[in-house]
């Protein structure tokens, strides 16, 4: 079945607007002013902390792709526009990926927004299809002596973002696991062939296992041993962290627990807390070492948890909550030291974003690097004229990688913020170090070594903060990543220099790349865009690579990783220049790649030689887990069509595959037990661009709103 749609055809989940706002307007006719009550504005606010608090948080400021609703940059926005538009839109797109409000809870959501932007309240409730512009309704029933809203701050202040957030119980299930072997960093530089003790398995981040018991032959027989149901709400997008058999598991709502392998038994629980979906929810990895279990929260703390037995050990803050910052990746340890990264760096305020390291033992500050560069500092003179407060960007939220011989530590950097560089004044020629970059830091001090930018002057959401695969060809050693543009880069990992690119996918976002130097020119239309003004691009923002990881399979000498196809028009928006305001700042709409005849997802085979791309499977349903091979010959990825499949990681070729509750989404990995080869995969709801992306643009492909859950499988007998 074809399913490309034309290029002319524009969709954005905002279309959707004229179809279903049709059952909010029913014919009604519209009352002359935006008038609602307070019962109706009190309502809205109950029905946003569920369902609108963790993406565009509790102060109504925004973040990450969720924009403010209050403030200068919502006026900017919506001020002219009729109250009913904000009401249809919320009933036709809002919340992402849960059920759709009723249409009395929307016009209480709409009520709430109206009331946080200074109208107060009246007699008569908010009805459908009322026409007053939203500006219009909140300057004309402002409170007496309050100042108009458009000169109201872009966020309310930062400290109600964490005021609402319910904190977590500690320890519900008590447990004592028996026989415990400490992890040490030995383990580490080498992992027993059994074991899974951090993202991606190893330093490296191949996402391979050494495992050989399952194979092309037999991995038609592989059957559910077992399966764990997971808290629902929220991303998740999990790595089950495994050590002797036990399986650690991070829940949505920053639950943890311990499982084991062979049974799913559960074996101890404790939530961290908060228990809440803070900005998209999810955390994707853990680490071990010694007793501990090392953990992230999403609300930008790290947790040490005993790992026999749950209790907590040390809690630090990474950054504060109530400025906006987050976690949605969790630490590597190297040699004593908790790397971990950094997420919710768009908000224009003194503090910037970094990458933290803490004593394993103790939880104590070791040192930070900052990722954006400041006026005086290396790199500051990249960011064109901009005031050091308004250079934002620069999250680490992909757990980097490490090098145990080099003693370096791999991380990528994302983007500028806002998206656009109109946005945000400035250029395209405006490098913004070390944003859209690789860096090489020494674990010890935080020192950096080396730097590689892949696209100055990011210009589109299409950022380069993904995984760091570092690999040995020959007597070279090189680092690999690839990122939301879909060009797979090589570079020295000793000193950075380019050594070599590959394009995956269609893209029309650069006019030219010197295959020579790796240097990218934007394409003169997107480097002209003024704000307002919208530019198409390929790929999208749901991006040719995204957080699913690449797998390295040492036999083959094969990257295989997963790929998306879609396109999309951005427009950068006006954005306030003051503290509190900033965001991503970007309005999009998502269209099917051209040449792509409406498939999605790409998994592709890259030799790390030559760079040729080996073998490709392509699908409607695009792939949502990172690629896991063993040594077994197998590649095995999941998708958004419940799917869960197997490759011959040589030839491509399907070998078999599982239809499981919901969409297949998180890390796979696998394990031992009693020397049986175990893998486990989670099923996950939720997530950023590339969730929402093909729920705009392959709403023909359907899976169940909850089903959150771990599924364990193995050779039947």
């Amino acid at each position: 079945m074809k399913h490309a749609i034309p290029v002319g055809v524009r969709l954005l989940v905002v279309v959707a607007v004229a179809a279903l706002g049709a059952s909010i307007v029913g014919g009604q006719q519209p009352p002359a002013a935006a008038s609602f009550t307070a019962a109706q504005a009190a309502q809205g606010r109950q029905i946003y902390d569920v369902s609108c608090a963790g993406c565009h948080r509790s102060d109504l400021g925004g973040g990450n792709e969720a924009p403010a609703l209050s403030g200068v940059n919502f006026m900017t926005t919506w001020g002219t526009k009729p109250t009913r538009e904000l009401a249809e839109f919320i009933q036709a797109a809002m919340p992402p990926g849960g059920p759709p409000l009723a249409t009395e809870q929307v016009l209480a959501l709409t009520a709430f927004i109206l009331q946080t932007n200074g109208a107060t309240p009246g007699q008569v409730p908010l009805a459908a299809g009322n026409t007053t512009p939203i500006g219009i309704a909140a300057r004309a029933q402002a409170p007496a002596g309050a100042a108009p809203v458009a000169q109201a701050p872009a966020a309310p202040a930062p400290a109600a973002a964490a005021a609402s957030l319910p904190p977590g119980r500690g320890l519900t299930v008590p447990g004592n696991i028996q026989n415990y072997v400490p992890v040490t960093d030995a383990m580490l530089r080498n992992p027993p062939a059994g074991d899974w003790l951090m993202i991606r398995r190893n330093y490296q981040a191949w996402s391979h296992s050494p495992l050989t018991e399952i194979t092309p032959s037999n991995v038609g027989r592989l059957k559910i041993a077992w399966v764990w149901a997971m808290n629902e709400g929220g991303a998740s997008e999990p790595t089950p962290i495994v050590h002797n058999g036990i399986i650690y598991l991070y829940n949505t709502g920053n639950i943890v627990q311990a499982l084991d392998g062979r049974t799913g038994e559960l074996l101890w629980e404790n939530s961290v807390g908060p228990e809440a979906i803070i900005g998209q929810g999810a955390m994707r990895s853990m680490a071990l070492y010694q007793n501990n279990l090392i953990v992230a929260t999403t609300d930008a703390r790290l947790v040490a948890l005993d790992a026999r037995t749950g209790k907590q050990v040390w809690n630090v803050m990474v950054a504060d909550r109530a400025k906006g910052f987050s976690n949605s990746s969790g630490p590597i340890v190297i040699k004593g030291k908790v790397l971990q990264g950094l997420s919710g760096c768009d908000r224009f305020q003194a503090d910037r974003c970094y990458i933290s390291a803490f004593d394993a033992e103790t939880g104590k500050l070791a040192w930070r690097f900052n990722t954006v560069a400041q006026a005086g500092e290396t790199g500051g003179d990249t960011w064109g004229n901009q005031q050091n407060m308004f250079r934002k960007g620069g999250e680490t939220w992909i757990t980097g990688s490490y090098d145990p011989e080099l003693d370096l530590t791999y991380w990528g950097i994302a983007q500028a913020k806002p998206w656009v560089p109109a946005s945000r004044n400035m250029k395209t020629t405006d490098r913004a170090l070390f944003t859209s970059s690789t860096v090489a830091l020494r674990p010890d001090t935080g020192r950096l070594e080396w730097y590689f930018q892949h696209a100055p002057g990011e210009s589109l959401d299409l950022d380069e903060v993904y995984e760091r695969v570092l690999i040995d060809v020959g007597p070279r050693k090189f680092v690999f990543t690839i990122g939301k543009p879909g060009l797979l880069w090589k570079l020295d990992r000793q000193n950075g220099e380019f050594e070599s690119i590959k394009e995956t996918i269609f893209h029309n976002v650069f006019d030219r790349i010197d295959f020579e130097s790796g240097e990218l020119h934007y394409r003169q239309e997107i480097a002209d865009a003024k704000v307002g003004e919208w530019v198409s691009a390929c790929p999208s923002t749901e991006g040719g690579h995204n957080w699913h990881a690449t797998s390295y399979h040492p036999g083959a000498g094969l990257l295989v990783i997963p790929l998306a196809q879609s396109c999309m028009e951005i427009a950068g928006r006006q954005v306030a220049f003051t503290e509190g305001s900033g965001g991503t700042a970007g309005d999009r709409k998502f269209f099917e790649m051209p040449g792509s005849n409406g498939n999605i997802g790409k998994l592709a085979a890259y030799d790390v030689n030559t760079m040729r791309e080996v073998w490709s499977v392509q699908q409607r349903s695009p792939f949502l887990t990172s690629v896991l091979s063993t040594a077994g010959g197998l590649a095995f990825v999941g998708d958004l069509d419940r799917k869960f499949h197997a490759y011959d990681v040589r030839t491509g070729k399907s070998l078999w595959e599982a239809r499981l509750g919901t969409s297949v989404q998180g890390f796979p990995v696998t394990f031992t037990v009693d020397g049986k080869q175990y893998v486990a995969v989670t099923t996950g709801l939720g997530g950023g661009s590339p969730r929402v992306v093909p729920r705009t643009i392959a709403p023909d492909v359907r899976y169940p709103q909850t089903g959150n859950a771990l599924y364990v499988f193995t050779l039947e007998n």
